[in-house]
């Protein structure tokens, strides 16, 4: 055994380092597979079609709220529709909705998609004031390359429906 170090003490050193790394990469490994459910990925209506974010995985979904989308029923249930200029994608929360949430608004909703392609929301979050927009949903409408910033205003026809969102 030629590789073995001649000295004591560099073996002992040796024989704790290949007891260790391996423990070592297993809790690594462990907390990481624990982790990945909590991980949420962020998506407008447009990248979440075309990422096709499976059924039952936890996202975040950003856009403004479609005008003449908002049904509210006596359960507590709310449908509505998000947009995003390219896509719009249809949701349902079951709760309160912030007291900013109207229709042209943005805002941010976590929850999980269904077979059918409709987003279930837990979690509604809405704009603050007049200015602020999440900054996830400003970041993803300037990569799309639709940002409508400061002093602009959206086009006729923001938070309509579109042909490449799902039916409404």
């Amino acid at each position: 055994m030629s590789w073995l170090p001649k000295s004591r003490k560099a073996r002992v050193r040796l024989l704790i380092l290949a007891v260790v790394a391996p423990v070592l990469a297993l809790a690594v490994g462990l907390s990481l597979f624990a982790m990945r459910q909590q991980v949420s990925f962020f998506y407008t209506p447009a990248q979440a079609i075309a990422a096709k974010a499976p059924p039952g995985r936890r996202i975040q979904l950003g856009g403004l709220v479609q005008r003449g989308s908002v049904v509210k029923y006596p359960d507590g249930r709310v449908d509505f529709v998000v947009s995003d200029l390219k896509a719009s994608m249809p949701v349902s929360y079951q709760g309160d909705l912030p007291d900013l949430f109207r229709e042209g608004q943005g805002i941010v909703a976590d929850g999980t998609l269904d077979p059918s392609g409709r987003f279930q929301a837990k979690q509604v979050l809405a704009k603050h004031d007049e200015t602020y927009m999440p900054r996830e949903l400003s970041k993803a409408l300037k990569d799309q390359g639709e940002w409508r910033g400061a002093g602009t205003q959206p086009s006729a026809n923001y938070g309509q429906p579109t042909a490449q969102g799902p039916a409404t």
